[in-house]
Order: structure tokens, then C-alpha cells, then sequence
């Protein structure tokens, strides 16, 4: 029959054996790993305390008393273990000599990310044309981002569902048309500007995401019609595409946009197939890349410019989708999830 004193012994063996097993260990780790099966729920100290049931009620605190003994001398066992640890890492540290003459070692070149080297080649192509860059804010108001566009209170675009509210009259801008509103607020015609940066939407496939950018143009002069809109398109298209030889055209589509009318959907002859129709054109010889259109008087008058003096014209393409149509990419979310086994090749 086990005694209380049987007990006890078991219990200050267990003692000596832990700081046996822990001397040799090197790392915390293996330590607490250590510690655990000793101690822990089923480690052996628990195991030897089962017994503690079948012992006479005048042993049971001396045999308690022994197991607290012994669970003090193993925690302090890891805590001047693991202290010796880190005065030995430290005397490594400061015993480590290291030559100041030795070159660095040389970090690897970065580059622009593909949005960005894409959307500073539109810009320059459009600057060849006499466009400057204007900037906005991506938190805008209500009334920049629709109400001055001709797009009432009732307008699909309004739904939470398509549109990121901050507060009742705060939104994140959809597209970068906001500036080109602030810009006819603050300079008189003529005006000739592009709108590059960051727009959000509630969308998010392989096509679409939350967050994407745009480049939006507009030109408000006398005498501005829809052959100089076509004009400036047909450049753009042949410069940017001028890897595939050139010689691309561009067709405008009547289409419904608010602030523009007569509004149209722009499409560019197929840069792969040049027009005999394959899969990325779905035959039809012709590939989608912005809408655009001659602004509303509407839209002049919300501003102040006198539309029976100045017309104009605005148009709005996808960054992404540039980029997408001109280096073959499939799925927008490779643009953002920082692989650089994507973005290394370009």
C-alpha cells in the first residue's frame, strides 16, 4: 500500500529529474515543452497526486505541502534556464566582431506597379494632345459626384447597393467626373484636362473590384463637336495599342449617360484579330473601352458656363481594363494582391 511518504519521495525524485532534463535544452520551446509534461494536466506530478485520494486524511497536507515544493523548484528551474539562455545569447552578440569595411549587401531594384506605369503612359499620351492632369478628392460630396452630372436623387447610381455612402451627402467618388466639375468651377473655358485616380464601386469579380481607377478626359472650347471627341480617341488608341502596329479605329455606339448627350459607348477595332473576329472580341471584331459624349447644357449650367458659347465633350476609360486589354491579364484582383510573380513581369 502506498504511504504519504512513498508520495513525497516520488515527488522530490520528480524534482531532481527535471533539472536534469531541462539542462541540456537550448530554446524556450523545448523548455516550456518540458516544463508541460511534468506539470501539465497529465504530466507526471499529476500523475503521482492521483494518488493522493487513497492516503490518510493526516498525510494528505504534508503530501500537498511536498507537491507545491516541488512545483516551485521546477518553475524556478525554467526561469534561471531561460535567464541563462538570454545571458548567453547576449554575451554571443557582444562577442560577435563585424567588418566595417565589408560592402553592403545590395538590395534588389523595384519598379512602378503596371497601374501605375500604365496610367503615367495615358497621361503622357494625352498630354501630347495639350491635356493637363487635374486632382480631386476621393471623399466627395453628393452633389460633385451626381446631382451637378444631371443624375437625380432617383438614379439607380444613389443605391447603397452601387455606391459607398460615408454619411447622408458624403460618398466615396464612383468615378472621377467630381473633378472635372470642380475644374469648370474654378477655370473659366477653355478647359482641357485628364482626371486619373482611384474610384469605388460595390462590385467585385473577376472583372470588377471595389476599388479601381480611372482616367477620365474632358474639353470645353467654342466650336468643340464629336469628330474632335472621335479624334482624340482614334490618337489615343494607336498610341497606346502602337505595339500591335497601329492602324487600330474606333467606332462610337449611341448609349444613355446623364451628363452627356448625345452619350456613346466607345469601342476600338480588335488590336489580336484586327477586325475578323476571335474569342476576346466574341467575334464581333470590336472591344469596349469607355463611354464618352458631348456634355449636357445641364451639366454647363450647374457650373455656370454658357452652353450656347462653349460645348465640350468628356470621356472615361478603366485603367485596368487598358492594362488588361494591352498585356493579356484575366483577373483584376491579380492588380492588388501584391504576388510578384505577377508583378514582376512588367
Amino acid at each position: 500500500m502506498t504511504t504519504g511518504s512513498d508520495l513525497i519521495a516520488q515527488l522530490e525524485r520528480l524534482g531532481d529529474e527535471f533539472a536534469a532534463v531541462i539542462a541540456p535544452l537550448a530554446d524556450e520551446q523545448t523548455i516550456r515543452a518540458a516544463q508541460a509534461q511534468f506539470l501539465g494536466k497529465k504530466g507526471q506530478v499529476s500523475e503521482v497526486m492521483k494518488e493522493l485520494g487513497r492516503l490518510p486524511p493526516v498525510d494528505r497536507p504534508l503530501v500537498g505541502q511536498a507537491a507545491n515544493r516541488v512545483k516551485d523548484t521546477i518553475a524556478a528551474a525554467v526561469d534561471a534556464r531561460l535567464v541563462a539562455l538570454a545571458a548567453a545569447r547576449r554575451a554571443a552578440d557582444l562577442a560577435r566582431t563585424v567588418d566595417v569595411t565589408l560592402p553592403g549587401r545590395p538590395c534588389g531594384g523595384g519598379h512602378l506597379h503596371l497601374l501605375t506605369q500604365v496610367r503615367l503612359e495615358l497621361v503622357g499620351i494625352f498630354a501630347e494632345l495639350g491635356f493637363a492632369v487635374a486632382e480631386g478628392p476621393q471623399i466627395e460630396t453628393d452633389w460633385h459626384t451626381f446631382e451637378a452630372l444631371a443624375i437625380p436623387k432617383d438614379h439607380p447610381a444613389r443605391d447603397m447597393q452601387d455606391t459607398f455612402y460615408v454619411a447622408d451627402e458624403i460618398v466615396l467618388r464612383t468615378h472621377t467626373s467630381p473633378v472635372q466639375i470642380r475644374t469648370m468651377q474654378g477655370h473659366p473655358p477653355p478647359i482641357r484636362i485628364v482626371a486619373p485616380g482611384v474610384v469605388y464601386r460595390r462590385d467585385d469579380d473577376a472583372t470588377h473590384s471595389p476599388m479601381f481607377t480611372q482616367i477620365e478626359g474632358l474639353v470645353v472650347d467654342e466650336g468643340v463637336r464629336v469628330s474632335d471627341l472621335k479624334g482624340v480617341l482614334l490618337h489615343f488608341v494607336n498610341r497606346f495599342y502602337a505595339g500591335s502596329g497601329g492602324g487600330l479605329d474606333v467606332r462610337l455606339r449611341p448609349s444613355y449617360f446623364p451628363f452627356v448627350e448625345p452619350g456613346v459607348e466607345i469601342d476600338m477595332s480588335c488590336r489580336f484579330c484586327r477586325g475578323g473576329g476571335c474569342r476576346l472580341c466574341k467575334g464581333s471584331g470590336w472591344i469596349e473601352i469607355g463611354g464618352a459624349g458631348m456634355v449636357d447644357p445641364d451639366v454647363f449650367a450647374q457650373v455656370g458656363i454658357d452652353s450656347e458659347r462653349y460645348t465640350g465633350f468628356a470621356f472615361g476609360m478603366g485603367i485596368e481594363r487598358m492594362a488588361m486589354l494591352r498585356h493579356g491579364v484575366n483577373d483584376i484582383k491579380l492588380y492588388y494582391e501584391g504576388d510578384l510573380r505577377f508583378l514582376d513581369q512588367f
